[in-house]
């Protein structure tokens, strides 16, 4: 089986915002939509004061609460774990932005652009009016997933076939790949480090694991 997940190393990320940045310019999502963010979280007490960056979007989960309110089944989850949304069966009803505990779904009703009325360049090679009126969150770049394993590809290793904000990533904190795959490159980071999954105490099963530290090595055998 094949079950695509990310990784978000803190201890790199630097809050560029990078990721972010990639994301709108790959998708070409309207002002207001950020498919891909990162949190800025301060903890602590001056002078002990830490800050850590977090990257979330739509955490393909595992039992995603989104699929199972959708009366229309718009949204699905494929064999390969990622959620998709079927623009042309959602009605806009917006039950899966409501039940989405990460806040990762978004709803226009109508197409905007960065400066007035006249699209950017880069705008203008995304606009997709199917977009408009329906759901709409972080894909994983599927299409990018889907015609990079046509190629021969492999998703979170070969570029063309992995997300734009992994490849975007100046600080190596973003990874992506099969969890399934005991080699595999995300399978090793979640193993060999201790992590964490935003609200898995809910149940839906993020697919989005965060490192903190690394494990010690009794710890990371197995």
């Amino acid at each position: 089986m094949t079950r695509y997940a990310m990784v978000a190393d803190l201890r790199k990320c630097v809050g560029c915002q990078t990721c972010t940045i990639a994301c709108k310019h790959a998708n070409g999502t309207p002002p207001g939509v950020q498919w891909r963010w990162v949190l800025d979280v301060e903890a602590g007490e001056f002078p002990d004061v830490t800050r850590t960056f977090v990257p979330v979007g739509c955490m393909h989960c595992s039992e995603p609460p989104c699929m199972t309110v959708c009366p229309t089944t718009a949204t699905r989850q494929r064999a390969d774990g990622i959620i998709t949304i079927d623009y042309d069966l959602c009605i806009g009803c917006g039950y899966c932005i409501v039940a989405c505990p990460y806040q990762a779904r978004y709803k226009t009703t109508h197409l905007t652009f960065a400066y007035g009325e006249t699209p950017l360049p880069s705008e203008q090679a995304y606009q997709d009016f199917g977009r408009v009126g329906v759901a709409t969150k972080c894909t994983f770049c599927v299409d990018r997933i889907d015609a990079g394993l046509q190629r021969g590809l492999v998703p979170g290793q070969d570029p063309d076939a992995t997300p734009a904000c992994v490849n975007s990533c100046i600080a190596d904190a973003l990874h992506f790949g099969d969890l399934d795959d005991p080699q595999g490159n995300v399978t090793q980071l979640v193993r060999a480090h201790e992590t964490f999954r935003m609200h898995d105490e809910l149940g839906a099963g993020p697919n989005i694991f965060y490192l903190w530290e690394r494990k010690s090595s009794d710890d990371a055998v197995g």
